[in-house]
């Protein structure tokens, strides 16, 4: 006998579900538990309204109440709060989410951390903007008994090795003997990054140590496979919020 549910039933049970449930942030218990995911629900001023313990200690802060009601600007520097408030308001005013953006943190101890975010609007039953919901993921450690890692690792080692020259996804599928569709499945899979993020990653992986040094930022941009200095800024700020030269004022800040 089929005891399965139609789709018009499973709507349903959603819905009394919903209307059940006394504590529609339910979520905050289960993200909680999670280490490596930041996870927040913000209001339409974008202020933090709930948030997981993970925030709150790349925060620097000692508990959630010291982040609740406070919004970006109240807790990063201005060079980052900018980017975080803009992104934001974008997802607020438009609507429209926000998926596998990939994004370098700088955490209070100074120390760089990528991850990759996603923001979805939050609606009410007329369908208007109320807020919006987001979590941070850190990428994972690559997964080596997949069957085709050694693959598609060789084309990740050769991103690490070429990063300064100019890079193309169908020359890299080749050198992992695959079809560029199959490259970009492999590569999520085993990295959680698709080809062009791992080539964005290990670039600003590069440029991110160069800026701590006296290298100009057009040198930097050189060596790290922009070709031009303007090239490199968008993405550097695209990435991490912020210009390299307000990062690298940043890191001799610290």
């Amino acid at each position: 006998m089929n005891h399965s549910t139609t789709p018009i039933e499973t709507t349903s049970q959603r819905k009394l579900l919903a209307a059940a449930l006394g504590n529609v942030f339910f979520a905050e218990a289960l993200f909680d538990a999670l280490p490596d995911v930041v996870f927040f629900v913000k209001g339409m001023r974008a202020e933090y309204l709930v948030v997981n313990h993970t925030l709150v200690a790349r925060c620097g802060l000692a508990d959630k109440a010291a982040l609740l009601g406070r919004t970006a600007s109240d807790i990063f520097s201005p060079e980052f709060a900018a980017s975080y408030r803009q992104q934001d308001q974008r997802v607020l005013s438009t609507g429209v989410d926000i998926h596998d953006q990939l994004e370098l943190h700088l955490y209070p101890n100074r120390a760089p951390g990528w991850c990759v975010t996603h923001k979805i609007v939050l609606r009410d039953h007329a369908g208007g903007v109320v807020g919006m919901a987001g979590i941070s993921r850190d990428l994972a450690m690559p997964d080596k008994n997949h069957p085709v890692y050694k693959r598609v690792a060789a084309a990740a080692h050769f991103i690490h090795d070429h990063y300064d020259q100019p890079l193309q996804i169908g020359e890299l599928a080749k050198l992992a003997v695959l079809s560029v569709a199959q490259l970009e499945r492999y590569f999520q899979r085993i990295f959680s990054l698709n080809p062009r993020q791992m080539i964005i990653k290990t670039r600003l992986d590069a440029a991110s140590a160069l800026l701590a040094g006296q290298q100009s930022i057009t040198e930097i941009a050189a060596a790290c496979g922009y070709h031009d200095h303007s090239a490199f800024t968008r993405q550097f700020k695209a990435t991490v919020g912020i210009t390299p030269r307000a990062y690298r004022q940043l890191l001799q800040a610290g």
